[in-house]
């Protein structure tokens, strides 16, 4: 028996680790930049070749020595954090973890040259040529055993222009750079925050610095806007078309914004087949995309949000690691996510019901499945604001154009009452007559005299606007009575105070409908009792329909 035993670690641990996990070149580039942070580096460029399919990032942090780049770098596990050293020597906190987002960089292209330099003299590095790597990891070669290719003493030239730092070149993207360089520019403001908050740390996209300005697309499209413990953003200087700000409070160290467009398509990252979300970053790095879905609320709204939640405490140096190894989401069952997830819960579903109330104040439809006001009040607000937008459609060459959509606006909450209660009154009335129809009920003497004179009022009426046309679908005297000659026609009981009958109805129903009918605004008092009149009637209409079907059949 051997005195000593070794562990022996397979190449292809990279595959599991690394080549195989990552998704998009987007994660791609964000492992190199993590790395640039934690180096300290003030800048990284990268250059994005589409033509001849090949990427740099280079950055002016602190480089590695030989040392360095076999120890640290190739080593597959080395965390940065190990003996309690969680921040670099500018106070940066750690973002690199378990030492193998690295391999992120192996994901991408066929070769990957690395070259780093700690002065102008000191170089190390090597070139990872992927296929040969494929052909050490069939044979089974030892990992020890497996060597990088000598860099091109070219590149070199490519750092000149820093004292120390490093250099990555992909080559041969393997699945080509398919997004739009554009694209990228918009991920990474959006996707990199620490990037933006900290002013000693700039990033560039070939040549162009990546700052909020690439999302303002996104930020001019933003119509409410909540944060969450007062959090300040230098995106919302673009929100510039926001029309309700609200801040929201919480005991947990959460901050962040949550913000809405006015249309779901506006969410859409021009470039890419894919939307912005509600993602959650941690020590300003995106932790997961789409937090949301731990949610699971279903509703509408989901599809016009967008925002950052930060909570630093998921990571709190020497923790318990609690991102998955492709680093792209959390361990569901790690400490304080659970919390975390209940308190955006709350926080969310307040901004569920502020956001519905928003958009219906300020024209737009909003959350159907809201409990907060009725369908049918829901649906009234909603022809409300077709028509109001066709207003504004009819008045953008108009003078003062502004204060009449303004005043169009604030009749928005009242219509959700005045419009139900004209169709009560318009069903209510038009039921009365059907069953008259349907019962073949005889016009008295005097509802027939009714009749007679307001079709001599609307007579002369069309007369004076040289009318001759139709304006009535139909003429029959029964559509020239109102409510009280109808429902004394269908129901009149004979004792008034006690007996019931749809003519007592009528008389609580008249004042009501003559306000409606001229267009007034109504109390909700008046369309609650208007409501239960409206009910009344047709549960009476029921009994009387009974009553008939039953004399018919004997």
């Amino acid at each position: 028996m051997r005195d000593q035993y070794t562990f022996n670690i397979s190449l292809s641990v990279l595959n599991h680790l690394g080549r195989n996990l990552y998704r998009s070149i987007i994660t791609v580039i964000g492992e190199a930049i993590s790395n640039s942070w934690d180096a300290d580096a003030h800048n990284v460029w990268i250059n994005i070749d589409k033509e001849k399919n090949f990427m740099t990032i280079i950055d002016d942090g602190d480089g590695m020595t030989d040392e360095d780049f076999q120890e640290k770098f190739l080593k597959i596990g080395y965390s940065k954090r190990r003996g309690g050293n969680y921040q670099s020597e500018l106070g940066r906190p750690f973002i690199g973890r378990k030492g193998i987002g690295k391999l992120a960089l192996l994901s991408c292209a066929e070769k990957i040259h690395v070259l780093s330099k700690v002065n102008q003299d000191t170089f190390a590095g090597g070139v990872i040529d992927n296929s040969e790597l494929d052909k050490a990891i069939t044979n089974d070669v030892n990992s020890q055993d497996y060597q990088l290719q000598p860099i091109n003493d070219e590149l070199k030239q490519d750092l000149d222009a820093v004292a120390h730092g490093t250099l990555i070149y992909f080559e041969n993207v393997t699945a080509g750079i398919t997004n739009t360089v554009d694209y990228i520019k918009k991920a990474i403001a959006l996707y990199f925050r620490f990037s933006l908050y900290d002013e000693t740390f700039s990033i560039f996209v070939n040549d162009d610095k990546i700052d909020e300005g690439h999302l303002k697309d996104l930020a001019s499209n933003t119509q409410f806007l909540w944060t969450i413990n007062g959090f300040k953003d230098p995106l919302y200087e673009y929100m510039e078309n926001v029309q309700v700000t609200t801040n929201h409070k919480s005991a947990l160290k959460i901050n962040g914004y949550i913000a809405s467009v006015e249309k779901p398509s506006q969410l859409k990252i021009r470039g890419a087949q894919e939307r912005a979300t509600i993602d959650l970053f941690v020590n300003g790095r995106l932790r997961e995309r789409d937090i949301l879905r731990h949610i699971k609320t279903a509703r509408i709204v989901e599809n016009y949000v967008y925002g950052q939640i930060h909570f630093d405490e998921l990571d709190m140096g020497d923790s318990k690691d609690i991102f998955t190894s492709s680093r792209e989401s959390i361990v569901v069952d790690a400490p304080g996510f659970a919390g975390f997830i209940e308190e955006l819960d709350r926080i969310f579903k307040k901004i569920l019901d502020e956001w519905d109330e928003n958009r219906r104040k300020h024209g737009n439809d909003g959350d159907p499945d809201n409990p907060k006001i009725t369908k049918k009040e829901r649906k009234a607000q909603e022809l409300f604001n077709e028509t109001i937008k066709e207003i504004e459609g009819d008045s953008q060459a108009i003078t003062g154009k502004n204060q009449v959509e303004q005043w169009a606006q604030a009749l928005s909450e009242e219509a959700q009452f005045n419009i139900p209660s004209y169709t009560e009154c318009f069903i209510a009335e038009n039921l009365l007559r059907k069953y008259i129809d349907y019962s073949e009920l005889a016009l008295s003497k005097e509802a027939k005299s009714t009749a007679e004179k307001w079709k001599r009022k609307e007579k002369e009426s069309k007369d004076k606007a040289n009318i001759s046309y139709a304006i009535r679908e139909s003429v029959e005297d029964v559509y020239y009575l109102d409510m009280d000659s109808l429902a004394n026609l269908v129901d009149k009981p004979q004792d008034k105070f006690k007996d019931a009958g749809i003519g007592r109805s009528a008389t609580v129903y008249k004042p009501i409908r003559d306000a409606v009918g001229h267009t007034s605004v109504v109390t909700s008092t008046a369309k609650s009792q208007l409501t239960i009149v409206f009910e009344n009637i047709k549960a009476r209409l029921l009994e009387l329909l009974q009553s008939v079907n039953d004399e018919n059949e004997t």
